[in-house]
């Protein structure tokens, strides 16, 4: 009889098909009993109650050991939507000082999982945040009347100063993106926004602590599971030490009330930041609380930006502040030598073009030049530079080796600051030009006004203050940082390591000169120190929106700098009006802790100064 292959190929086929079947479903079980956890969580939800234990976030002092933040009691109610019975939802209404609808509201926004990824029937979700000491006593005493609400402690900010809110930041709740990024978070946690809050969240937020509670088939708490055996405590964030002087913090925040711009101050032997204001700011304490909403939408719907930090946002021309770098190119590429002199008749004149200069000595030479700001001298040798081709070969080559000592110096990159938000500014390249001239269409007359920190250059006052700081170090400058040190953490050799900027030490003695000669008998003299030699460079930044800006960019004392800073004052004018005189009071404020009497008058000037005035008539009248 003749085998039948039909059948004994069915055979096979079918027991390939069961064997399928069974691997499905073994697949499955496996699946669902090991790799989802997800019926666990339903089954242990049922039996088991999860409450968490929210850390004390960590503290933030200044660099002298004053306590700059601290941590108060607030609560959070929360809700188990499986364990909520019928109850007076008006009573409940009446006690957190809400509507019905707001209640029905804040169901319906909980219980969405578009809004709250985590929602889930069988655990805490947050109902009503940020109770005050006051509501959680009248709630405790009602809270046996409305089943499945609990009250979940939490802490709030507290700003001891209530200054320094670009530079502290504040603390919102997490967002839904951030929700999505970070597992640690849950919904109705919160998260540092802006400054070292947002930089260092992950040292000052803990670790949270966990407790397991065994319930009974009605949902009441029987004990705890295992004996307590699974429960962990919460750990405390970690405390940040930051290179900040609050007090100075606080006195430059008052010398820039009623203006508009930015401080920076700089420890040049280290990097830290000593002070970091922007103007107009506000008052850290107002985004706490349950006012936070309603005060961050007057603040970023205020006009003059105070939620913008301008100290290393904002990028502005450098002016005059920038000539510092200029007259260490020259002489680095030995353009000029301390002898080389230009002339000056009231400015530059070259094919039809004119900068402008004020009245003083003529022919000039570099530490004079720098003593009377005279733009007429640095486009001299700024022109002389950019068209050397028989030392460069070309223009474009020239200008690329001028940009590139421009970038050792700190401008056109972020510095790396530990502070979220930092601009780059902006140095042209020889490509920007030769898109706009052609490549063989401009030379250094086309250009000129970088050479006075005009033009095209955009610096922040972060950058400013760390271009005195360099010079203070003569020659090499530590990347800017707000936070000396972190709790039991190091930090890494990121902030130790020098930078240096390809200058011979030896020229910055003669830009030193100049920069001391200017707070003598210079631009910078009505900013001079008793007792202290202090060094600086006025800025008068050109802007084509207004009056001009005022800026000042300096260091203290001569030899052994403690203190480089840069000022920034919008529309303010010369930088002798208002840089000078703030950025020297400042320094004599860090380094003596006073006031001498013989400035008392210009410390007053500067206080009750209000250059926002003009913008506000000029609107009033635009309006009538």
């Amino acid at each position: 009889m003749r085998k039948n292959y039909t059948y004994e190929r069915r055979k096979y086929i079918i027991g390939a098909f069961m064997l399928a079947v069974i691997l499905f479903y073994v697949i499955r079980l496996f699946s669902l009993q090991v790799l989802d956890n997800r019926y666990n969580q339903l089954a242990d939800n049922n039996a088991i109650f999860t409450k968490v234990q929210y850390p004390s976030r960590g503290l933030i002092y200044d660099r002298n050991g004053r306590l700059v933040v601290d941590n108060q009691p607030a609560y959070d109610l929360m809700v188990i939507p499986r364990e909520v019975a019928p109850f007076d939802t008006l009573d409940l209404c009446r006690t957190l000082g809400i509507t019905l609808d707001e209640y029905k509201e804040r169901w319906r926004t909980m219980s969405n999982r578009r809004l709250n990824p985590g929602y889930s029937s069988f655990t805490p979700q947050l109902f009503f945040s940020r109770l005050t000491v006051e509501e959680y006593g009248v709630l405790q005493e009602k809270l046996y009347r409305y089943p499945g609400f609990y009250i979940q402690n939490q802490s709030i900010r507290r700003y001891v100063y209530d200054v320094g809110a670009n530079v502290l930041g504040n603390v919102r709740e997490v967002s839904l993106q951030e929700l999505r990024d970070d597992s640690y978070y849950m919904q109705g946690d919160y998260t540092g926004d802006l400054g070292v809050e947002k930089s260092y969240e992950s040292y000052l937020r803990g670790e949270k602590g966990q407790e397991y509670f065994l319930r009974n088939a009605y949902g009441r708490i029987k004990g705890r599971y295992e004996n307590g055996a699974y429960d962990h405590e919460a750990v405390p964030g970690k405390n940040l030490t930051l290179s900040i002087d609050i007090e100075l913090q606080q006195y430059g925040e008052m010398l820039m009330q009623n203006k508009v711009g930015a401080i920076v101050a700089i420890e040049p032997s280290t990097g830290e930041i000593l002070a970091l204001v922007s103007s107009p700011t506000y008052k850290p304490s107002m985004l706490t609380g349950r006012e936070r909403g309603h005060n961050y939408t007057q603040l970023f719907e205020n006009p003059y930006k105070p939620l913008y930090d301008r100290s290393i946002m904002a990028t502005y021309p450098p002016g005059s502040t920038f000539k510092p770098t200029q007259a260490l190119i020259f002489l680095q590429e030995k353009v000029v030598s301390r002898y080389t002199a230009y002339p000056c008749n009231m400015g530059f004149y070259a094919r039809g073009i004119r900068v402008g200069c004020h009245a003083h000595e003529s022919p000039i030479s570099v530490v004079p030049a720098l003593s009377t700001s005279c733009n007429a001298y640095f486009c001299y040798a700024f022109r002389s530079m950019i068209d050397d081709v028989e030392k460069y070969g070309s223009t474009y080559n020239a200008f690329e080796t001028w940009k590139k000592y421009i970038v050792d110096m700190g401008y056109g990159y972020r510095l790396g600051v530990d502070m979220p938000g930092e601009s780059r500014g902006f140095i042209p390249n020889s490509d920007f030009y030769g898109k706009i001239y052609g490549p063989q269409g401009w030379k250094g007359i086309t250009v000129i006004s970088v050479s006075i920190g005009q033009g095209e250059v955009l610096a922040t006052p972060l950058q400013i203050a760390n271009l005195g700081a360099t010079i203070a170090n003569r020659g090499y400058y530590f990347t800017p940082h707000v936070v000396k040190s972190v709790q039991d953490t190091y930090l890494g050799d990121d902030y130790t390591r020098p930078h240096y900027v390809g200058v011979d030490p030896s020229y910055y003695e003669m830009v030193v000169e100049g920069m001391r000669m200017s707070m003598v008998k210079g631009t910078c003299r009505i900013g001079e120190i008793p007792g202290i030699e202090a060094c600086g460079k006025t800025g008068t930044a050109q802007n084509p929106h207004g009056d001009d800006h005022s800026a000042f960019m300096g260091f203290a004392p001569r030899e052994n700098p403690r203190i480089a800073i840069a000022v920034y004052v919008e529309n303010a004018g010369w930088g002798a009006a208002y840089g000078v005189p703030i950025g020297s009071l400042m320094m004599e404020k860090y380094l003596t802790g006073e006031i001498a009497p013989s400035r008392k008058w210009l410390e007053e000037r500067m206080l009750n100064a209000n250059t926002m005035i003009q913008e506000e008539d000029e609107e009033d009248a635009t309006q009538e």
